[in-house]
């Protein structure tokens, strides 16, 4: 593919299948060279080792990928009995090998249903948390080890559905900022074998549970079909602020909030940030309802702000 000098402006989620081996950056950068996009940002962080569900945002759409990073996720993952690693996954070395005597299947069940609700968890250190602007890995790749506080986390929901050996599989559900390296490691302590993750799959980010898009496919989308081929499997950038209740505006009203004014809130609104949309069903923007009731344009499409 011919890369033009000038960028496309080009706005829309596009539900990446990230692939083994590649690091979430890397990944962003194909999709935004595949697409000339001015402007690419990815919403949560898939390690080298991890695949599935990187939702990439183009364009507008990096205006309103926090919304995004606030979703629950939803993983797939075998949980290797037995043996620790210095990473809490398969990458790292060995530090310790255990013998494994697992309870029974209803006693390993419950256990496991034990971790499943509210609770706090002690990022790794091998996560891309920030540290003083660097994220914790590369200090522990240099061998320091920094202090980290607890997070509160939510497990939404954890089934095992499979035991083979010294292999746990498990689907697990879980809130934003959960590490599944620290909760498998949890588990292996819990068991009193350790434990590390061999492999890692997201499923789902928030609405979004089907509909990924490899990077194979939009190689031959684009030799098929061009720019129309892979424009049209992207998202309207609108599907970010879904946890959001819909506000409809009219023509009017969106010309008003576009140049930063307040507006009266509809009478039957309680105070909330909201989606806005046009009564041609675009996508406008966001804005809060305020306590005095007006309709505050708080981050905009640029096509619609300061007409």
């Amino acid at each position: 593919m011919r890369k033009s000098k000038q960028g496309r402006d080009i706005s829309g989620i596009l539900l990446l299948d990230k692939p083994l081996g590649v690091s979430s950056n890397k990944a962003l950068q194909t999709v935004k060279y595949l697409y000339e996009a001015n402007k690419a940002g990815h919403t949560g962080s898939l390690d080298p080792l991890a695949s599935g569900m990187l939702p990439i945002c183009l364009g507008e759409a990096t205006k309103f990928s926090q919304y995004l990073l606030a979703e629950q996720k939803r993983y797939l993952t075998t949980a290797k009995l037995g043996v620790t690693t210095t990473t809490g996954d398969a990458e790292g070395e060995v530090v310790e090998i255990c013998e494994v005597n697992l309870p029974s299947e209803k006693e390993l069940h419950a256990i496991i249903n034990n971790f499943k609700g509210p609770g706090q968890q002690v990022p790794s250190m091998f996560s891309a948390l920030k540290h003083k602007g660097q994220p914790l890995y590369k200090f522990a790749r240099r061998g320091i080890d920094v202090e980290r506080k607890a997070r509160d986390i939510i497990i939404h929901a954890i089934e095992c559905l499979n035991i083979d050996g010294d292999c746990l599989y498990l689907d697990v559900t879980c809130s934003k900022g959960t590490y599944i390296r620290s909760l498998v490691e949890d588990i292996g302590k819990t068991l009193n074998c350790g434990a590390h993750v061999a492999e890692l799959r997201r499923l789902a980010v928030g609405q979004f549970t089907s509909g990924m898009v490899t990077l194979e496919m939009l190689d031959e989308r684009f030799a098929e079909k061009g720019f129309a081929g892979i424009d049209e499997l992207l998202l309207d950038t609108g599907v970010a602020t879904q946890g959001f209740m819909t506000y409809t505006v009219n023509s009017d009203d969106i010309t008003r909030l576009g140049q930063g004014q307040r507006i009266p809130a509809k009478p039957d609104i309680t105070p909330q940030w909201v989606s806005l949309y046009s009564e041609a069903d675009e996508f406008v923007g966001l804005g809060e309802v305020s306590e005095a009731h007006e309709l505050i344009p708080r981050k905009l499409m640029r096509r619609w702000a300061r007409q």
